[in-house]
């Protein structure tokens, strides 16, 4: 059954202009972030840079806010500052992903874009249907481009007989490596006893793959995504998001985790050590994030700032037909066995009115939704940051919270062990917060729906300044 080719995408299309014009005039609506044009947004996907321009593609279900069948929806850039919207890259169109296009990457090599993704697949009609180990085909497809717009046709490269026989049909998010001469392909994994791991298929020409190995690390989790394994500065990293986590004190908050680990894999003797899995980000709202190289070197992230199955809501954009934003984008930095993230260097180009402060007596209410505050402590004291009435970040000497009543549509508190805050890089938009700590060492990443704008004041003994920067908002056109 075809769920969603193109031509049905572009009549329904026609048919719901309306919807597009109401999203356009949500106050919540975002200023300088990807979010979808209408509908629903998740996973990032076949992240890439080719011939100097971006290409970013997203899962998106165009036509339901609370998601639906999945399509990559496609946005391109040169600088983060202006961006072209087009139509979707890719549908669901096919017998292997007739139930829709679920999440992917992007390799390049030679001028080609080698995008894989897992075709989703669910046989309602088996008697024996259910959500875990039957009535479901999870099948990684390959296509090619030249361009990020034109693409080959779908060729399926793996189905769930081709996992080892104790997988149950939750095998997913192909990202692929390469050493050497030889091509790896990780996918994340739940087993039949709904344990969690990671497996590496290789390659030598990207189109005929056996398995490689298979890794996981005892009792973490029932489910591992999004799996993102690269090098960076000469060491292996891992990052995914494992499910089915327990909350420990401050760790684990959220009803799914996204965080990375250290890999040490000799990829000759397939031995593998993980080091200790560490939270990318301590916010409500973050999960699956991707990574690429651009033709920089640069490592590039960006995440999906929603949560599936949370316990709070975004109720207040549901109302004009749309949900979920991409984070900023970050650069990644290896520094010591950890991932430090930073705002992309580009974004500073968003600059535009400048004002500077010191600590004593600070209070402002700024005239636009979407700024930035760049804090530098003298010395390292408690503090609390109201940000509006209801949404402050605190600092009581060893542990830093963000915390949120009304605004926060039931999120409450989430928060992290430091022994000092040296600086602060937080970036507010219409209904969102980020909050890089300590040049990147760890961040926070949220939505938030305050009713009466933003207010700022600082309760503090420490001594240090404050600088302000208004924002303009990112140039979006139709690019097709």
């Amino acid at each position: 059954m075809v769920m969603m080719n193109r031509e049905m995408y572009e009549k329904r299309m026609k048919d719901e202009k309306e919807k597009r014009e109401l999203v356009k005039n949500d106050p919540y609506r975002l200023a300088y972030h990807i979010q979808p044009p209408m509908g629903w947004l998740n996973d990032p996907n076949g992240l890439c840079q080719i011939d100097g321009t971006y290409h970013i593609y997203y899962q998106y279900s165009p036509f339901e806010p609370k998601g639906g069948t999945k399509l990559w929806g496609h946005y391109t850039t040169k600088d983060f500052i202006r961006f072209q919207e087009h139509e979707p890259f890719l549908f669901a169109d096919t017998r292997a992903d007739e139930r829709g296009v679920y999440s992917g990457s992007a390799f390049v090599e030679d001028g080609t874009i080698y995008f894989f993704y897992t075709g989703n697949v669910k046989l309602f009609d088996c008697d024996d249907y259910d959500y875990c180990n039957n009535g479901r085909e999870q099948n990684t497809i390959l296509v090619t481009s030249q361009d990020g717009f034109h693409h080959t046709e779908k060729e399926w490269l793996l189905k769930n007989s081709d996992y080892p026989q104790d997988m149950s049909t939750h095998v997913r998010d192909p990202k692929i490596l390469k050493r050497k001469d030889t091509y790896y392909m990780v996918l994340g994994a739940r087993d039949q006893d709904s344990h969690g791991l990671l497996l590496i298929y290789s390659s030598k020409d990207l189109r005929h793959w056996s398995l490689f190995d298979r890794l996981s690390i005892p009792d973490f989790g029932y489910m591992w995504e999004c799996p993102d394994l690269f090098e960076l500065d000469g060491e292996l990293f891992l990052v995914f998001s494992p499910q089915g986590l327990e909350a420990q004190g401050l760790e684990y908050r959220n009803v799914y985790q996204t965080g990375y680990c250290k890999l040490e894999l000799d990829f000759d003797t397939m031995e593998y050590q993980f080091g200790p899995f560490i939270e990318l980000d301590r916010g409500f709202d973050y999960y699956a994030p991707q990574s690429f190289l651009d033709e920089q070197g640069r490592r590039i992230q960006f995440g999906w700032m929603g949560m599936g199955d949370a316990p709070y809501t975004n109720e207040p954009t549901l109302k004009y037909e749309w949900q979920h934003a991409f984070t900023i984008p970050r650069q990644l930095h290896a520094k010591e066995g950890r991932l430090y993230q930073t705002p992309l260097k580009e974004l500073e180009a968003l600059r535009n009115e400048k004002k500077e402060f010191s600590f004593e007596n600070f209070s402002y209410a700024p005239e636009t939704k979407q700024f930035e505050l760049d804090i530098h402590f003298d010395h390292s004291k408690p503090f609390v940051l109201h940000l509006n009435e209801d949404i402050q970040l605190s600092f009581d000497g060893s542990i830093l919270s963000l915390s949120m009543k009304e605004s926060g549509y039931g999120r409450d508190m989430r928060g992290i062990e430091l022994d000092a805050i040296e600086d602060l890089q937080i970036f507010i938009d219409a209904s969102s917060i980020e909050i890089f700590v300590n040049d990147g060492y760890t961040v926070f990443s949220s939505r938030a729906y305050p009713k009466e704008g933003w207010k700022l004041s600082l309760e503090t003994e420490a001594r240090g300044t404050i600088v302000y920067y208004a924002l303009n908002k990112i140039e979006v056109s139709d690019g097709d």
